[in-house]
């Protein structure tokens, strides 16, 4: 292994090509995905629950560890909010992808991409698969195309793509509760002159069945029912990249084996008992937006689908608060 390789990008020449055309296919999917009706998410559209959180970092890291966000031992305040990865307000029980998106404020630094200069909040966005659907941005444009396309397209794009089918069949699943879940952060950051992955581990937690016969929101009523009873603890943990060929940044669609490098705990994530399903906190829910580039430069978001987000979610944050009316604010603190 050349050490020289590690958190190394190599972008590939047709990017920004793909990029702008992911972008208006995404613009698309959603005016035509809400006609006669608010603009919400391309995907992730269904929220679950938008709650506050403590986000504290551990004590005692190795030097290597103690970088940017976690370079202090402190704690931020932060929202994090749960949903469904589909762009349809589908009944919980079909098999999706989960996201967790978390939200941290009074973030001391100069933020990548925000939407104002004085804004203090950083987003980590994960999901509940370790490994994201394709290779690139070339290949995700073109599973778009199939998605959108006629059943002739779809069969062309799958039929020659059978790692995204494998790792498409493979995240869709049924979960019980959101706060019992492990997410991951699938495409990889820069930590200072390291690359890694996140996740976050739910601690201590029962394990929900699934309802014999759910209702169409029972994840919301689940994440209700455990906060009513007391606080859900999550551990957030890195993995260091450190090989380059088995832990690629340019293919998040191959697993980085925790065999090569295992997930380190770097902070805490502590979400307290609470009432949260206000109608004014799930308007605050419906209107955040979350950027993998709202970090510090030592946590730059590393790898093509990486790079295209910094575009791409820019863009479709500002098309869907401009089609609904509203302000693009970061909040400041859990007041709503």
């Amino acid at each position: 292994m050349n050490d020289a390789a590690l958190a190394q990008e190599s972008p590939p020449p047709n990017e920004a090509f793909h990029t702008q055309r992911l972008t208006d296919r995404l613009q698309a999917k959603i005016v035509r995905d809400n006609a006669g009706g608010p603009m919400r998410r391309d995907a992730h559209a269904k929220m679950h629950g938008l709650v506050r959180a403590e986000f504290s970092i551990e004590p005692g890291l190795p030097e290597a560890l103690r970088v940017g966000l976690f370079s202090q031992v402190r704690s931020y305040p932060a929202w994090v909010r749960f949903s469904n990865q589909s762009g349809s307000l589908a009944p919980d029980i079909q098999g999706d992808i989960r996201g967790m998106a978390i939200k941290l404020m009074g973030v001391d630094g100069d933020i990548l991409q925000t939407t104002r200069p004085a804004d203090r909040t950083a987003d980590f966005i994960l999901i509940s698969t370790p490994v994201f659907v394709t290779r690139d941005v070339a290949e995700f444009d073109g599973l778009l195309g199939a998605l959108t396309g006629s059943l002739w397209a779809k069969a062309v794009f799958f039929l020659s793509h059978w790692r995204v089918v494998f790792n498409v069949l493979g995240s869709l699943k049924k979960f019980a509760n959101p706060l019992q879940v492990r997410y991951f952060s699938a495409t990889p950051y820069r930590l200072g002159a390291h690359a890694v992955k996140y996740s976050v581990r739910p601690v201590g937690a029962a394990t929900d069945a699934l309802p014999a016969h759910p209702e169409p929101d029972f994840l919301r009523l689940a994440m209700q029912r455990q906060l009513a009873a007391g606080d859900a603890l999550f551990d957030f943990s890195v993995q260091l990249q450190t090989d380059a060929q088995a832990q690629p940044i340019e293919d998040p669609g191959r697993l980085w084996p925790e065999s090569v490098s295992a997930f380190q705990k770097v902070a805490t994530v502590r979400i307290p008992s609470q009432a949260f399903d206000s109608p004014a906190q799930r308007a605050l829910g419906e209107n955040l937006s979350f950027n993998p580039w709202r970090t510090l430069a030592e946590h730059r978001p590393l790898g093509g689908i990486n790079r295209a987000r910094h575009s791409v979610y820019e863009a479709i944050s500002r098309f869907r608060h401009d089609k609904n009316g509203a302000e693009r604010a970061e909040p400041t603190g859990w007041d709503l």
